[in-house]
């Protein structure tokens, strides 16, 4: 099981990066060409969400992403620092706000879940983290 870790500060411009090297690794691990868009469009979304929880909720640590392979999957971590809502609490930053951001981020949770197959989504006071994995096919330049 090979892994690449890639951690970046919560800036937008960040985002296009992750995409371009979880795309790269996604293909050396034999995702299908015809699924690449799928996981860098997917891959935009989480970290995007992960960059404006961290910004809205003035966390300066960085976003994660745990880009993983394994024998017959490829799977993605984007994880954040950020508090997030538990059942029947509020969100950070009043009422008003928190009703936009929690709109903001189920609109981009619906998105992913339209772009990825297997999609686990866990949260808590301390931080969130998006799995997403899709199946791969070994071949032999992704071997070398």
């Amino acid at each position: 099981m090979a892994t690449v870790e890639l951690r970046f500060s919560a800036l937008p411009e960040h985002v296009r990066t992750a995409r371009l090297v979880a795309a790269a690794v996604a293909r050396r691990a034999g995702v299908d060409e015809a699924v690449l868009d799928e996981v860098r469009l997917a891959v935009g979304e989480a970290c995007s969400r992960a960059v404006g929880l961290h910004q809205s909720s003035g966390i300066t640590a960085p976003v994660k992403v745990a880009l993983i392979e394994e024998e017959k999957q490829f799977s993605i971590e984007v994880g954040d620092e950020a508090p997030h809502a538990t059942h029947g609490g509020d969100t950070p930053g009043g009422a008003a706000d928190g009703d936009a951001d929690v709109e903001e981020d189920e609109m981009g949770l619906a998105v992913i879940s339209g772009l990825v197959d297997d999609v686990e989504v866990t949260t808590g006071q301390h931080g969130g983290l998006i799995r997403m994995r899709w199946q791969t096919t070994p071949s032999a330049t992704a071997l070398l």
